[in-house]
């Protein structure tokens, strides 16, 4: 006679092709270095955690894990009974839910993970695997190059068929550019442009067109020209400089080239430091996953919410119950209706 062992446990259904996948960067990723699937997977777990761990394991890599998508899927439970049961599942080790920011400058938007593992896992696990992940992360290339994140599958091409041939892609070797060549000048070109006026040259040239008692000779405009040169050297403009040279000026100027002189060495600008230039190597600052408390949902760094769980929510879970209310807030309370009860009361 064969005697058939029957599990009280409910078994999960299996997961419809139809299931919603989350958008890439969100939904479930699975741990890595999980042991093989077997037969009494969860089984310490409690009826209701069984169940809905053993369906959240056969889904794939981002699938939708939301409550609500969850619920749907699972008929025996609503909303509030899955929300509970993943809390459980945090709290054993196999569930933790975290978000990173991903791009850069303006283009930065936070992805929402559920990380998933098989095999239950301690807090100093979780902490130092979500670590890794951040270092991960931080290392990767720029946004515009970078590849998918490594929760999002990369496409592969599809394998070839039986009997299909072998494609082997051609790539052309570098092309041999001949080099320009540079159409000879003409002199008068080449004496052209040797002796191409400076900006500080012009600038002095173009005084005696905005105000006649300035007028210069080109002897004059090449005598002054280091002095001028030096003010551009220091940063200010031409603009800058030219009514500098002429603001205030006398009726009479007997000596333009004495009193531009005089001017461009008295009021020289003072050197301004150097702006230092950012480092190209600056390290990009670490941005840290942070993990979401699986009840209430406050984020935090791994170390300090263990079991996935806010201080708050972990009080309240080890008590069974909610945590007890401040007694500063209950005496608080009580004066305040106490008062109200009082301004009731019949005069």
């Amino acid at each position: 006679m064969v005697t058939q062992h029957l599990s009280s446990a409910l078994h999960a259904p299996a997961v419809s092709a139809a299931y919603p996948m989350a958008k890439p960067g969100y939904g479930k990723r699975s741990a890595p270095g999980q042991q093989a699937r077997v037969r009494d997977d969860f089984a310490l777990l409690p009826t209701r955690e069984r169940y809905v761990a053993g369906f959240v394991d056969h889904l794939p890599d981002g699938a939708a894990m939301s409550v609500k998508q969850l619920a749907k899927q699972l008929p025996l439970y609503g909303q509030q009974a899955i929300s509970t049961s993943l809390k459980a599942l945090s709290v054993a080790g196999h569930l933790r839910r975290v978000r990173c920011p991903v791009g850069a400058g303006d283009e930065t938007r936070w992805v929402f993970r559920t990380f998933w593992s098989r095999t239950a896992r301690d807090n100093e696990w979780w902490s130092t695997y979500l670590a890794t992940e951040t270092a991960s992360r931080t290392a990767a290339p720029a946004p515009d190059t970078a590849p998918p994140p490594p929760w999002v599958p990369a496409e592969e091409p599809p394998p070839a068929g039986p009997g299909s041939p072998a494609v082997v892609e051609q790539v052309p070797g570098p092309t041999a550019v001949p080099p320009q060549r540079t159409p000879p000048q003409a002199p008068d070109a080449e004496r052209t442009q040797a002796t191409a006026p400076s900006p500080a040259y012009l600038a002095l040239a173009r005084l005696g067109r905005d105000d006649h008692r300035l007028g210069l000779s080109a002897d004059d405009c090449t005598t002054l020209e280091p002095l001028a040169a030096q003010w551009l050297d220091r940063g200010v403009t031409t603009d800058y400089l030219t009514s500098t040279l002429t603001a205030g000026l006398p009726t009479e100027v007997d000596s333009p080239v004495g009193l531009l002189r005089r001017r461009l060495t008295d009021k020289l600008p003072p050197r301004l430091p150097a702006t230092p230039s950012t480092p190209t190597d600056t390290p990009t600052p670490t941005r840290r996953l942070l993990v979401e408390c699986t009840d209430c949902g406050r984020p935090g760094p791994p170390e300090a919410l263990p079991d996935g769980l806010c201080r708050p929510c972990h009080t309240a879970h080890s008590a069974g119950g909610r945590p007890s209310p401040d007694p500063t807030q209950l005496a608080a309370v009580k004066a305040h209706m106490t008062n109200l009860r009082d301004l009731l009361k019949p005069v």
